[in-house]
């Protein structure tokens, strides 16, 4: 089979791949930012406790962890297309449950489906993505470009959540819920009825097929992976990327999760909070798309020191000055800024392009979940660490956190420039083969 033509078709060929993948990383997002900037609404229509409403933003952080953690090997054993075909059907069942949700148990059932879909969705579609790109340099950027969707989420929802706060009742939250809903429906028809999509993963296969690789289905071991023969270039991969990932996903959890709070903290009305929300989300979104751009080039590892770098400067701008509301805007303006450079778009990208496809999904979803474990256990002091008698203190244990991704960070580009991509360590391999 020829497979050279779709290869040579170039970025906007593969495009609505990265589209249908990405629109699983908003919904991602969107019930993350959905569930939070409509707690309040949800609380006054269905009349829940404080407590309740701890338990439903804790538990939707628990099923996102927990679908990462299982999602990637249960795809393993069914198959990944299928999985990536049918998932966003159990997305949308949850977010339809959420819809009409007449009390706190019911509200809690659908969070939980939906929490979980979206955590296995995620490391999923990341590997299919990077699998029926063509090449490492394609695979990077489709996998980056879905990091703009998940940034489009975060946009949405906060517009939403804004135009139905006047709404009665839990019916602003009913009618965030029945939009997440009607994305995810779509992704599940445009996923499993695609013809294009269809011939992607086909052609991925005989590519495969023709370097006289595994066919992308052949069940392998992560443990094996990571402690066989290659353990010592595996395992630097794994730890160096897991570690950064977790120290840029506590920094932009606390943002996520509890900066409207920041800046109420700081004396801002919740208007002006919500309003600067959108803003601020809005500069990452933009950047979000400028690194997409430069995902497969010579400076992606360029703007990883320069976001590094930016990253830093705004947590130690923080910790001089972060009990006043405009220094804490400017530097949370600031981190966004660098975050798209150094941030979960390079980490995708770097975790499809270092281990073999059939275990990505695998060790994704393991890095995503465990670090979302930490992230909800983190939450739960976040907000006596944020208040403006402590938070300098606390932003200076973040400039500790930069400086770990830092070096992390640098491990990873390292081991990379010694050991490769998957994709060229299989071409010396077949090379060596050849010879």
């Amino acid at each position: 089979m020829n497979t050279s033509t779709k290869q040579d078709k170039g970025l906007g060929g593969y495009m609505p791949l990265a589209v249908a993948a990405g629109i699983g990383s908003m919904l991602g997002s969107g019930i993350i930012v959905g569930l939070s900037s409509t707690i309040t609404v949800w609380q006054n229509g269905l009349g829940l406790s404080t407590a309740e409403v701890g338990v439903l933003s804790g538990v939707l952080t628990f099923a996102i962890a927990f679908g990462s953690l299982f999602g990637g090997r249960l795809a393993d054993k069914i198959g990944r297309v299928t999985f990536f075909n049918w998932i966003n059907l159990f997305y949308a069942i949850g977010a339809g449950i959420c819809i009409f949700a007449n009390n706190f148990t019911v509200l809690l059932i659908g969070l939980i489906i939906a929490g979980i879909a979206s955590g296995a969705d995620l490391p999923v579609s990341m590997t299919v993505v990077s699998h029926d790109a063509p090449n490492d340099q394609m695979a990077a950027r489709l996998v980056s470009t879905t990091q703009v969707f998940w940034q489009v989420g975060v946009f949405i929802s906060f517009i939403c959540a804004f135009l139905v706060s006047t709404m009665s009742g839990a019916t602003g939250g009913r009618v965030v819920f029945a939009i997440l809903a009607v994305f995810a429906v779509v992704a599940w028809l445009w996923r499993l009825t695609s013809p294009t999509f269809r011939r992607f993963h086909e052609e991925a296969d005989a590519r495969d097929a023709a370097k006289g690789r595994a066919a992308s289905t052949e069940k392998v071991s992560v443990v094996k992976v990571l402690f066989g023969a290659d353990k010592k270039m595996f395992l630097g991969f794994f730890l160096a990327i897991m570690i950064f990932y977790l120290g840029w996903n506590l920094l932009a959890n606390t943002w996520g999760q509890f900066q409207t709070y920041m800046f109420v903290q700081a004396n801002a009305s919740q208007t002006l909070a919500t309003g600067l929300g959108i803003i601020l989300n809005f500069v990452t979104l933009v950047l979000n798309i400028a690194f997409a751009s430069i995902a497969g080039g010579k400076y992606r590892n360029k703007m990883f020191f320069v976001g590094m770098a930016i990253t830093l400067a705004a947590m130690v701008m923080l910790s001089l000055g972060g009990t006043n509301l405009w220094v804490i805007v400017g530097a949370t303006a600031i981190m966004n800024v660098g975050g798209p450079f150094a941030g979960e778009a390079l980490y995708k990208v770097w975790t499809q392009e270092s281990f073999p496809i059939e275990v990505r999904a695998s060790i994704q979803g393991f890095i995503n979940g465990f670090s979302r474990l930490c992230c909800g256990l983190f939450a739960l002091v976040t907000p006596a660490l944020v208040v403006p008698a402590v938070i300098k203190t606390t932003m200076w244990g973040f400039v500790g956190v930069v400086i770990i991704e830092l070096i992390a960070g640098s491990v990873m580009l390292a081991l990379q420039k010694k050991y490769g991509t998957d994709e060229e360590r299989q071409a010396k391999a077949a090379a060596a083969v050849e010879a």
